[in-house]
């Protein structure tokens, strides 16, 4: 496992908060595939789903930090602000899940 396999679990467990998140907050029609992911997003968890992806994939950090401790936040304020809603919604519905796995991932 190198910074790659790294990544992409990293990667795996946002788009996760991501579908939660949207599956609860937004029971809109409309929604549409993420592109290598099995989740379907309304157009603004879309949105920050693919932004998310690009900015990640973008990291030039070894090893890669939690994107909110990074000394260099590369996330723009309103995708910033939007993720963080998404990871403390997710992140504690996550833990009343008993997914435990994910508990490292909130809190590091």
């Amino acid at each position: 496992g190198g910074i790659n396999d790294t990544l992409e679990k990293d990667t795996k467990i946002a788009i996760d908060f991501i579908n939660l998140y949207c599956k609860k907050k937004h029971r809109i029609g409309g929604k549409k595939q993420l592109k290598g992911y099995n989740v379907t997003l309304c157009p603004e968890c879309l949105d920050l789903a693919q932004y998310t992806i690009s900015r990640r994939n973008k990291c030039k950090k070894d090893p890669k930090l939690a994107c909110k401790n990074c000394d260099t936040p590369c996330y723009a304020p309103k995708y910033r602000n939007k993720i963080k809603e998404v990871m403390r919604f997710s992140g504690i519905a996550f833990i009343k899940r008993g997914r435990i796995d994910y508990l490292y991932h909130y809190f590091r």
